[in-house]
């Protein structure tokens, strides 16, 4: 039996990338995938402080102090939360491209506060770490947005049906739904994705959104494909962001001629994502988007996976 709450003691973790907003579902839908990933190593220290004492992947552009990057934050934070008078120090191995729409930054402090949580014991339940995380992601997005980081630390799908008081439900979905994600060698910072939006919008595209949120979520509950494909449409916020996606609309009708269900942006991109019920299918979609990023003279790399059940977990 291994002893946790020791110093000298290592965990290792792995919290994977989301897909947020699946469509319509702006800020309250999102989903965790197999993979890419982020993976923390820690171990406690003497001294109530956070270190990041090495990161790669990063291609040295994340900030190595503890209360600039939301790896740290989350530890910190977790800390706070358990009353220890220790510390940690941390290694975070980024997996997955920064500044792509796939929860980046999320699932840093994700891992590594699932990290902390295990190194003392496990005495917290993943949902009492939601604040922490969510704390962490405010620095990178500028908000506590919650469908990338209920989705990394919970696994499966997740639906934010209220943020205050924070309320998150996970909803059962096809277990053969296969995730396609094409991530073009493009950065754009959530922030700088938010800056476009909308102060306001007509009521009509709120009604045609709700109408679409809401058969997406049947669809996922009943295992019907074909509302899964009409009900994955967005009438607000992907016309906004698709200017920022060189060929974006190229690229989707491109998923959709090779048999996609729907396809749309993910998070706030430029990564799109389109899904599938098979992976021969998949890889075939996965192919054809990729292929249509490059007549944009645009190269890109492409993720094939089911949707991860579990979320943040400790590997070895």
């Amino acid at each position: 039996m291994r002893l946790t709450n020791q110093l000298g003691t290592i965990i290792k973790t792995f919290a994977p990338a989301t897909i947020a907003n699946l469509g319509p579902g702006f800020d309250i839908l999102g989903l965790a995938l197999e993979k890419p990933g982020d993976i923390v190593e820690a171990k406690i220290i003497p001294k109530k402080k956070v270190i990041i004492s090495e990161i790669t992947g990063d291609k040295g552009k994340l900030p190595r102090d503890s209360k600039k990057n939301t790896a740290g934050i989350a530890a910190r934070e977790v800390l706070k939360l358990l009353k220890t008078k220790k510390g940690v120090e941390i290694k975070l191995h980024k997996g997955m491209p920064l500044e792509s729409g796939l929860g980046s930054s999320a699932a840093s402090a994700i891992a590594s506060a699932w990290a902390v949580n295990l190194l003392f014991g496990k005495k917290l339940f993943k949902k009492e770490l939601l604040p922490a995380c969510l704390k962490a992601e405010k620095l990178a997005g500028g908000g506590e947005h919650a469908d990338n980081v209920a989705a990394s630390l919970l696994g499966g799908v997740v639906l934010i049906r209220s943020y205050e008081p924070l309320d998150i439900i996970s909803l059962d979905y096809p277990k053969n739904l296969f995730c396609v994600v094409v991530t073009p060698e493009l950065t754009l910072s959530t922030i700088k994705a938010r800056k476009v939006l909308p102060k306001n919008v007509s009521l009509s595209q709120v009604v045609q959104n709700s109408g679409n949120v809401a058969a997406l979520v049947t669809a996922l509950e009943r295992k019907d494909f074909d509302l899964l494909g009409r009900a994955l449409n967005d009438e607000i916020i992907e016309p906004i962001r698709a200017p920022l996606i060189p060929g974006f609309y190229k690229v989707k009708q491109s998923a959709l001629s090779s048999g996609a269900l729907g396809c749309s942006i993910s998070g706030g991109g430029p990564s799109i994502f389109a899904l599938t019920q098979n992976l021969k299918e998949a890889r075939k979609i996965g192919k054809e988007m990729r292929r249509t990023f490059l007549t944009e003279k645009i190269k890109s790399k492409t993720y094939i996976s089911k949707i991860n059940s579990v979320g943040a977990k400790e590997v070895k």
